[in-house]
């Protein structure tokens, strides 16, 4: 999905008729800290992750996708990373992965 996270959330909460407080105060949070994530100016907590997917009725797995490649693309965006450099990191994922497998 073409869209950072705080923004997926809104998303969901608008189709929801969801409004900003009745959220927040499911999430636990002010409507002043979500309205900072909806509007990106404020990271999502991940431990939340799985209070937003009962929320919602969602898989978990899904929403947590949603965050982390929104984290993902947050970091290569604030580096200004290259492609080479990010093929480095995709090898090193790999790798990383094969040391996991070798302890197990």
């Amino acid at each position: 999905m073409k869209t950072t996270f705080g923004e997926y959330i809104r998303l969901l909460r608008n189709e929801n008729e969801l409004t900003l407080t009745q959220l927040a105060a499911k999430l636990n949070l002010d409507s002043a800290n979500l309205s900072k994530i909806e509007n990106g100016k404020r990271d999502f907590d991940e431990k939340r992750l799985p209070i937003l997917a009962e929320i919602f009725n969602l898989d978990l797995t899904e929403v947590r996708n949603e965050f982390v490649t929104d984290q993902i693309g947050k970091k290569i965006y604030e580096t200004n990373c290259t492609k080479q450099l990010l093929q480095v990191a995709e090898e090193k994922a790999e790798y990383r992965k094969t040391l996991k497998e070798k302890v197990i």
